[in-house]
């Protein structure tokens, strides 16, 4: 019997996969083995291969201790490649799962990096694929172990070495295998992904006769996929969060489009146009031979009373989230959002962005309670950031400009009201507002109607130096 795997305790007294376990007890003598079970490791490799679906639409387990994810167009949803990395990685160390990532052009490159790169976290910029695994050792290439062995015996230790040698004796005394890992590493060669996808997930997959072309096909497969998922969510009382559609392409290659909702949807005709929007990405090749839907994300969704009249639904209890699914699908989920007021008196931070349809919650561990828009004290729609100087005409100690110029603009101002002092939160003043601000709403001769204030009480030169600056548009 041999040791299949060790832990870090274990590894620090010398022991290693693959050495006899009448050796391990030799030196360890109170050590306690526990009987591999490769079947139980093989399933729940399967299962966080499942779990792996929240940062990509394609993940497969890559047996015995690897998982692969096709990230190509998702990392912007994690806020970058890097941050998606650490978020992956720190997630599985909090369930108390050791992990080490890379992120590569090529699959090959990816496990070659992660494994034998040295780093926890690590990027392949584009073009560096050649570079970054030439000094790896020939066991990153995934070869097996009795051809790693006899290309060792014959001097080859490192990747660039074997790149350099000339393929036919290779081949000869090898078989092919060494030249595939070789080009799928360098993606000369295209190395296809199977994905995986947990059994209890709602999905749904068309296979056709004859490969499919054209975009006005496919939108009726997704229709017939659509109606079968929106099938199944019904009878589970669910709704679907995200949407992954996969193209399996004749070829081999996996396209996907993926989208979102904003709230819990089973309405099947909005999930299709969701979907066929974004056909324009996909690039059938050959021909796409099957379709497959698969429902990564879903939250309950309860039945609910159709408005029973339009004056219901003038009133605000129209649901407008099918119109905010549709912006963030042509537009980005960061670019549609909703200001929502902050408890505070310093203006840069009484708004905050949360998505569309969010409700800023009562109160949130380590975030200030949710507040609600002044009345008495209207704020402009649109703030400056930073405020911008401008050069104003102004009695002391309390009147509003006169005129200012802003840009080389000159504004006479006809009606003002103020000043509403604002000095900011005083446990923060010393890394915020270290002056007193007056503001002032002020309107021009032409109807523009501006937010401006003073740096400064007007009496104390402590308080601020006096200038004035625009900070906002009504």
């Amino acid at each position: 019997m041999a040791v299949a795997a060790v832990d870090a305790v274990a590894t620090a007294l010398g022991l290693h996969p693959g050495m006899a376990l009448a050796q391990a007890q030799a030196m360890v003598p109170s050590l306690a083995p526990v009987p591999a079970d490769p079947e139980a490791d093989a399933a729940a490799l399967r299962r966080l291969a499942g779990w792996c679906l929240r940062y990509a639409p394609l993940t497969a387990p890559d047996e015995p201790d690897g998982i692969w994810l096709d990230v190509t167009g998702c990392t912007h949803l994690h806020g970058g490649e890097m941050k998606l990395l650490r978020d992956l990685v720190g997630r599985l160390a909090a369930q108390g799962i050791a992990a080490r990532a890379a992120i590569a052009d090529t699959a090959g490159a990816a496990h070659a990096v992660a494994r034998f790169g040295g780093e926890v976290l690590k990027i392949v910029p584009v073009a560096d694929t050649a570079a970054t695994i030439a000094p790896l050792p020939i066991a990153s290439l995934r070869l097996p172990a009795d051809i790693a062995d006899g290309l060792h015996l014959l001097g080859f230790d490192t990747v660039t070495r074997l790149a350099a040698t000339p393929r036919a004796p290779l081949t000869r005394r090898f078989g092919p295998l060494v030249a595939t890992r070789l080009d799928q590493a360098l993606g000369t060669v295209f190395e296809p992904i199977a994905p995986v996808f947990p059994p209890d997930l709602i999905q749904a997959r068309l296979t056709f006769v004859e490969p499919l072309l054209t975009a006005e096909a496919f939108i009726t497969v997704i229709a017939r996929l659509t109606a079968e998922v929106c099938d199944a969510l019904e009878k589970s009382g669910q709704g679907a969060r995200r949407l992954n559609l996969l193209f399996e392409r004749v070829d081999g290659a996996i396209q996907c489009l993926r989208t979102g909702t904003a709230r819990p949807a089973r309405d099947a005709r909005h999930l299709a146009r969701l979907l066929g929007e974004k056909l324009e990405r996909v690039d059938p090749g050959l021909g796409v031979e099957a379709m497959h839907l698969v429902v990564p994300q879903a939250e309950q969704l309860a039945y609910a009373q159709a408005t029973a009249s339009l004056s219901e639904a003038e009133a605000g209890g129209q649901d407008i989230s099918p119109l905010v699914d549709r912006l963030e699908n042509r537009l980005g989920t960061h670019r549609i959002w909703r200001a929502t007021p902050v408890q505070s008196d310093v203006p840069e931070r009484a708004v905050r962005r949360i998505p569309a349809m969010e409700h800023w919650p009562l109160r949130i561990s380590g975030m200030p309670p949710r507040a609600t828009w002044p009345v008495d004290l209207p704020r402009p729609i649109r703030l400056l950031d930073p405020p911008q100087p401008v050069d104003a005409m102004a009695l002391l100690p309390d009147q509003p400009p006169i005129a200012f110029t802003w840009r080389r603009v000159r504004h006479r101002v006809r009606r003002a009201d103020g000043p509403e002092r604002i000095a900011g939160e005083w446990w923060k003043r010393s890394g915020e507002m270290r002056s007193v601000r007056d503001y002032f709403r002020v309107e021009d001769e032409e109807g523009r109607r501006f937010w401006l204030f003073r740096r400064g009480d007007g009496e104390d030169a402590a308080t601020g130096d006096l200038r004035w600056f625009l900070h906002g548009f009504f």
